[in-house]
C-alpha cells in the first residue's frame, strides 16, 4: 500500500492523520478507544479510532469536499467533544505501517474511498 499523506492534526503528542492510498481507500490514525459499547463494533478485520472531526477537511486535498454533511459509516459514533469515532479495516501492511509514526496510544484504520464521499457528499 502506498500512502500520500494529506494532513495531520497533532497537539502535544497526538497525531491523528489522514491519508490517501492506492487502493481507492483512505487511511486514517488516531486514538484507540476504550469505551466497551463502542469496541463491542469491532471484529477480527476491523476497529476504530476517535478523530478530531477537523481532520476531515484534509479530504479536500485530495479532490473531496472536506466537510462532513453525513454522519454514516465509517463513522459509528460522534462524542460529547464532537470526535468522530471511524471504524475500518485494521492496517496490517508493515511497509506502509513502517511509515506512519504511530503511538503507542494510536492506532489505524483503512477506509474506502466511496465511504468517505458519501460523508461528504452535498445532501439531497
Amino acid at each position: 500500500m502506498r500512502l500520500t499523506f494529506l494532513g495531520k492534526e497533532s497537539t502535544g503528542g497526538q497525531s491523528p492523520t489522514l491519508y490517501a492510498t492506492d487502493r481507492d481507500s483512505y487511511v486514517v490514525q488516531g486514538w484507540k478507544v476504550a469505551d466497551p459499547a463502542i469496541l463491542a463494533h469491532e471484529t477480527d478485520q476491523e476497529t476504530v479510532v476517535e478523530v478530531p472531526a477537523r481532520l476531515m477537511r484534509h479530504l479536500a486535498k485530495n479532490g473531496l469536499n472536506g466537510v462532513v454533511n453525513r454522519i454514516e459509516a465509517p463513522i459509528i459514533n460522534v462524542t460529547t467533544e464532537g470526535n468522530y469515532i471511524i471504524q475500518g479495516s485494521r492496517v496490517t501492511d508493515e511497509p506502509a505501517l513502517a511509515l506512519m509514526d504511530i503511538p503507542s496510544h494510536e492506532t489505524c484504520v483503512e477506509v474506502p474511498s466511496r465511504q468517505m464521499q458519501n460523508l461528504v457528499a452535498t445532501p439531497r
